[in-house]
């Protein structure tokens, strides 16, 4: 049985300060243990470990990491007093150590963006590639989080979707707060600037339709309320565009679920382009889920 972990990565950034604190409470919410990990490739910076003779003993790479990660700690405590942290540095790339993490852990936590230069286009990319390889859901988190509003599950009529409803629930539960299962449709494309083609342009009877995806929707949600009787479920299907429609509905929650498809292929196909936008658009925290990672 593996362990309940709830891992985030830090790098010193406000944003994976705001990810340490995010992934502090969650993982007292789920009774876990909190896991702080820096990952660091040694070798490349061509420093010493410790201090330079030149300079004060505690000037050193060690030590600032050391510092790093025990202010970590510190903001996860005072953000969820109670929750039991540990730390670790792991030698190697962020993407790798996080990934390898994510077989033994419940939830990844990220922050949207690093501490600047280097640092922060690797943070970047270590979202996207954690959302589309890690063994468990990824939490990319901002800067600034709403405290209150409901969770909000994009939902789609696929068989990768599946696991981000249950996470969803899941995730309003623990909580205690609403859920908005929302579920776009009326669009072939959603692709640049382009006109998408729209499905009542073709059929012409939307009321027809509208019912059609009602029904796709509650359909999609079956047996998730019948689990969770506790949690307050408010369905949505909405004719538009995908991307700016679930971005639009982001401004309200406090949490967005995604999923993801879960198969081979370049990283960015692996991932869906909604669930990517997502990622970098949402105006709330966004956790993705690959079909068969829950």
């Amino acid at each position: 049985m593996l362990p309940r972990r709830v891992v985030v990565g830090v790098d010193g950034s406000p944003s994976a300060l705001a990810a340490v604190e995010a992934a502090a409470r969650e993982a007292l919410i789920r009774r876990a243990e909190l896991r702080v990990v820096h990952a660091f490739v040694w070798p490349a910076m061509h420093v010493p470990p410790g201090g330079s003779p030149l300079g004060p003993p505690t000037g050193g790479v060690r030590e600032s990491i050391s510092h790093l990660l025990s202010e970590a700690v510190e903001r996860a405590l005072a953000a969820a007093p109670g929750v039991v942290a540990d730390r670790a540095v792991i030698a190697g790339e962020a993407v790798t150590a996080l990934e390898t993490e994510s077989k033994t852990a419940q939830l990844i936590v990220v922050g949207h963006r690093g501490s600047g230069g280097f640092a922060g286009l690797l943070l970047g990319s270590t979202s996207v590639h954690l959302a589309a390889h890690s063994h468990c859901p990824v939490m990319v988190v901002r800067d600034q989080m709403a405290a209150e509003g409901p969770v909000l599950v994009a939902v789609d009529d696929t068989p990768h979707n599946r696991g981000a409803i249950t996470f969803a629930f899941e995730e309003a539960s623990l909580r205690g707060t609403g859920l908005v299962a929302l579920h776009v449709w009326g669009t072939w494309s959603d692709h640049g600037d382009a006109r998408p083609m729209d499905l009542v342009d073709l059929i012409g009877d939307v009321e027809t339709l509208q019912a059609h995806e009602e029904r796709l929707l509650d359909e999609a949600l079956s047996g998730h309320r019948e689990e969770h009787p506790e949690v307050t479920v408010r369905t949505r299907a909405v004719r538009g565009r995908t991307r700016p429609t679930l971005i639009e509905a982001s401004r309200g929650a406090q949490l967005m679920v995604v999923g993801a498809r879960g198969r081979g292929g370049f990283t960015g196909l692996l991932l869906g382009s909604v669930s990517q936008a997502m990622l970098h658009h949402a105006h709330c925290p966004v956790t993705v889920v690959r079909s068969g990672r829950i």
